[in-house]
C-alpha cells in the first residue's frame, strides 16, 4: 500500500465515530517516506480523508527550523507558505510535532487523537495517572511502561521544541523514547511502525484512561507493583508478543 492510501485508511479508523478519538478537523496522521513524511493537511477531517488530504513535508528543512532558535510564528507561517505553494494545502498546525517524534523516535507512522476518556483526565487535575504506573500487564506490552506527558503548550514551534527537549531528556534517563506522548489540555500522540499499531495503542490508551476513571469512581486506582511492571516489560515471551504487534500490518 502506497504511503496516501496507508494513511487514507488509518484515518478513516482513527476518525470512525466507533473510535471515540476525533471529531470534525481534530487529530491528525502522518508517515514517514524516506526523507519526508506526508502528514494530513490543515482542517482535513481525518474520518473523511482522501489520498489528497496528505502534504509532504522535507523532514531535514522542517527540523532546521526547529533547531533555530532565532525561528518564530512569522517563519513557520513563511515555510508553510512554500509548503501550500507546492502541495496546494498547508499541513497541520502540529506537523512540527511529528517531524520531532520522526527525528528523536524510530517511529514511520504516527497518530495523534484527542480520545474523550485520555482528554478526560489529560483535562482533569490528576493527568499523572496516565503516566505514573501500570494498571495492567497489557498496557505495558502495548503502550510500554514509561508514557510521557507534557504540560499545556501552544501547539506549533513552541510545543514541538518542549516536546524535542522532554523527549531527549526521557531518553537519556531511561535509554529509550516513549511510545506514547500524553499532552495536558489536548489529546494524545502514538508512535509506532505500522497503522495497525498505532490504532491498537490509541484503543489501549482509551482502555486504560476508562479504568483509571472508573477505578478513581470506586475507591482509588492502584497500580501494578514496580517490579512486576518491570517483570513484563523485560519478559521474553512480552517481548515477542509486542514484537508481533508491531509488525502487524507491516507486511
Amino acid at each position: 500500500m502506497n504511503p496516501r492510501d496507508l494513511l487514507t485508511d488509518l484515518s478513516r479508523r482513527l476518525g470512525d465515530p466507533a473510535m471515540d478519538a476525533a471529531v470534525l478537523g481534530e487529530g491528525n496522521t502522518s508517515a514517514r517516506d524516506g526523507d519526508t513524511m506526508l502528514v494530513k493537511a490543515s482542517g482535513a477531517v481525518l474520518g473523511e480523508a482522501t489520498p489528497d488530504d496528505f502534504v509532504r513535508v522535507d523532514l531535514a528543512a522542517a527540523s532546521a527550523l526547529i533547531e533555530d532558535d532565532d525561528a518564530g510564528d512569522a517563519e513557520v507561517d513563511a515555510f508553510f507558505a512554500e509548503i501550500a505553494e507546492r502541495e496546494g494545502r498547508r499541513p497541520s498546525v502540529e506537523a512540527l510535532l511529528h517531524v520531532v517524534l520522526y527525528e528523536e523516535t524510530e517511529a514511520r507512522v504516527i497518530a495523534h487523537s484527542h480520545p474523550t476518556a485520555v482528554n478526560a483526565l489529560v483535562c482533569s487535575e490528576r493527568p499523572e495517572l496516565l503516566v505514573d504506573g501500570a494498571l495492567f500487564p497489557d498496557q505495558i506490552v502495548v503502550l510500554g511502561a514509561s508514557p510521557l506527558l507534557v504540560p499545556y503548550i501552544d501547539p506549533g514551534l513552541a510545543l514541538a521544541r518542549e516536546v524535542r527537549s522532554r523527549l531527549r531528556a526521557h531518553i537519556d534517563r531511561l535509554g529509550a523514547p516513549p511510545a506514547v506522548v500524553y499532552l495536558r489540555n489536548h489529546g494524545m500522540f502514538a508512535v509506532g511502525t505500522n497503522p495497525a499499531q498505532v490504532l491498537g495503542m490509541t484503543a489501549m490508551a482509551q482502555k486504560c484512561a476508562r479504568v483509571i476513571v472508573g477505578a478513581a469512581a470506586v475507591g482509588g486506582v492502584r497500580f501494578m507493583p514496580a517490579d512486576e511492571v518491570t517483570r513484563i516489560e523485560t519478559r521474553p515471551d512480552e517481548r515477542y508478543r509486542r514484537a508481533l504487534l508491531a509488525a502487524e500490518g507491516a507486511r
